[in-house]
């Protein structure tokens, strides 16, 4: 679904690579992340804070790994093809720069952030019909700080289709924040008690 309704989507972020001089290079060299081209265990030794380390603490913590994404079958524009792959392949590194889990409430807030910057339909209906099944404390949390702040952070923010990730594993994260011009989510402590499911929801990735 998410292939087949999202060409025009596609084609805008295409566009949005083409006037990057990040983006052009990674739609020349086309970079993958899985467990064949990113070495893990490197990143594991990496120091404390940087983005490498940081994403290795987050894959190993949720047990997921970077090969958990499914190859594009329905594009067949090869370009088009690698940017709904790129997307796909970055969606945890998503996670781990905004710093959200892998839970109902975090998959939505990462959705709605995609959405601004990507305009992918898949990604404003996940927002959309994700928030119905959020538990009412949760909704009280979404509506008050996680929407509005993904949404701001997604139109303020640089792409982050146009970060080329891969050269990056050793910068430190509040530098790389400030870097894409993105400031974390502060919600009082009383009200993160509702970051305590653990529910994936990789299907719409």
């Amino acid at each position: 679904m998410g292939e087949t309704t999202g060409i025009s989507a596609m084609k805008y972020i295409k566009s949005c690579m083409e006037n990057d001089s990040d983006g052009i290079r990674i739609l020349s060299d086309k970079p993958r992340i899985h467990s064949s081209t990113v070495d893990f265990q490197k990143l594991k030794q990496l120091p404390e804070g940087t983005l490498g380390y940081t994403y290795f603490n987050f894959l190993e913590r949720n047990n997921i790994t970077a090969d958990s994404r499914d190859m594009v079958r329905f594009v067949d524009d090869i370009e088009l093809a690698y940017v709904i792959q790129r997307y796909r392949e970055i969606h945890d590194l998503v996670h781990t720069i905004l710093d959200m889990p892998i839970n109902m409430l975090g998959e939505v807030t990462v959705k709605w952030f995609e959405a601004v910057q990507t305009r992918l339909p898949l990604c404003i209906l996940g927002g959309l019909f994700g928030a119905v099944r959020l538990a009412p404390k949760q909704r009280q949390n979404y509506v008050k700080y996680y929407l509005p702040w993904a949404i701001k952070t997604g139109m303020n923010s640089k792409l982050l289709m146009n970060v080329y990730f891969e050269e990056k594993w050793e910068q430190p994260m509040n530098n790389l924040l400030n870097e894409l011009n993105i400031s974390p989510l502060i919600v009082p402590k009383t009200n993160r008690l509702d970051l305590k499911i653990n529910t994936r929801w990789k299907d719409l990735n």
